[in-house]
């Protein structure tokens, strides 16, 4: 029977560190526990990745034997039942150190009821990153004091935010005083209209559980941030061509003082050997509306066991495997976000990426999007409604009223 089942399946994400870290994972894997089969990786961008594996029924149909899922999709393939869930596998022989080893915030949204259908693979919840160079130098500090009459500090409201940015603004320099990713993909505007919203003290859901975006909150949140992405004298020219990665490689480059982006772009800039700005930065908390709480928004990767899968005690097996402390701390040194608060106290990763340790007090201000089944649906006449503001005169108030009554058509 064993010499059927030749290959072994993943469904990875398209990222340097991911493709080369699984691979030596099973390498590792196997050497240490004889296995034979030998590894395929499917290596997919995210819209392919979501296709194959959710809308084509690839997991359910055993097409491959584990994935690389985003928890924006993981109640979609939940509902469809694409995955095999965990319990059973967990009860005879868990990972180490599970469920303590992992931040609460990592463990929720692939867990429905006691079922437990995914383990959290890369991390790393949007922050603000920014060039502690500048914000350090002595003549920038005197500048901005006789400028503003006041001390140039990391900024912790938006409004000193939009301040700073127009301060560092240096278009002769290749020097922009922030970034933002506003290409149109559904994400990336939706996300900042997210964190614009909550750091004003708003949400997205009312008591009845309903999204309900029509409130005082939602209109300063966008009202500020139309303003600022249409402020070329404090915003990359290209931030509208940009999606969170492009973002990222351009601060890489140096051509920003501040960015809102995930941690995962700040590490990039100390492991990525084209980094200009290797050594020069920071990350902290969003800024907030005055008076209000940052907050943060947590999205992450998982790995799951396709339910149609012919392998699924050695996927399990496997893992495990790739879960220890040992190779969680390996995905990072390749350039990932490991998960494991080992990791993120771990003192050679804090010596190459000095500020890996902050990702605990990240996720304790960290935010989900709702879990919706129609979520998509919204983000995508919110992502509209966003670019609506960034590109006309139509008032905010009237953009989120038209967003809202849209919404309630589908909200049910």
């Amino acid at each position: 029977m064993h010499n059927q089942i030749e290959t072994f399946k993943i469904a990875v994400r398209k990222f340097a560190p991911f493709e080369s870290a699984m691979q030596k994972f099973w390498d590792k894997y196997c050497e240490f526990c004889g296995c034979t089969l030998k590894l395929e990786m499917v290596v997919m961008d995210l819209h392919e990745l979501y296709d194959r594996t959710i809308t084509q029924k690839g997991l359910a149909n055993g097409d491959f034997d584990i994935a690389h899922i985003s928890t924006d999709w993981i109640l979609e393939g939940y509902s469809n039942q694409d995955f095999e869930v965990l319990n059973p596998f967990i009860n005879k022989n868990k990972p180490q150190d599970f469920p303590k080893g992992w931040s609460k915030s990592l463990l929720g949204l692939q867990r429905f009821g006691w079922e437990v259908v995914g383990f959290p693979f890369h991390d790393g919840p949007e922050c603000f990153i920014y060039r502690k160079d500048l914000f350090d130098n002595e003549k920038e500090k005197a500048s901005y004091q006789e400028q503003f009459g006041k001390a140039l500090e990391v900024p912790k409201t938006w409004e000193d935010f939009h301040q700073v940015a127009q301060f560092f603004n240096r278009p002769a320099d290749n020097l922009y005083g922030s970034i933002f990713a506003c290409y149109p993909d559904g994400h990336n505007a939706v996300f900042d209209f997210c964190l614009q919203l909550w750091t004003r003290g708003g949400g997205l859901v009312d008591k009845d559980g309903f999204i309900q975006i029509n409130t005082q909150a939602a209109v300063d949140g966008l009202n500020f941030y139309r303003t600022i992405v249409n402020d070329k004298t404090a915003v990359h020219p290209k931030s509208s061509e940009f999606e969170s990665v492009a973002a990222g490689i351009a601060f890489s480059q140096g051509e920003a003082a501040m960015m809102i982006n995930w941690f995962g772009f700040a590490a990039m800039c100390e492991v990525d050997g084209n980094s200009k700005v290797k050594g020069k930065i920071d990350v902290d908390l969003l800024p907030s509306g005055t008076g209000q709480n940052s907050a943060s928004l947590n999205v992450y990767w998982l790995y799951t066991i396709a339910k149609g899968s012919k392998n699924k005690t050695i996927a399990y097996d496997f893992l495990r495997f790739a879960l220890a402390e040992e190779q969680d701390k390996q995905l990072t040194l390749e350039g990932g976000i490991g998960c494991r608060i080992t990791t993120w106290k771990d003192a050679e990763i804090n010596q190459i990426i000095p500020y890996y340790h902050k990702l605990e007090q990240l996720h304790e201000v960290a935010r989900t999007l709702p879990q919706k089944q129609n979520w998509a649906a919204m983000a995508a006449i919110i992502d509209k409604m966003v670019l609506q503001a960034i590109n006309s005169d139509t008032t905010s108030e009237e953009l989120i009223q038209l967003a809202q009554n849209q919404i309630n058509e589908i909200d049910k």
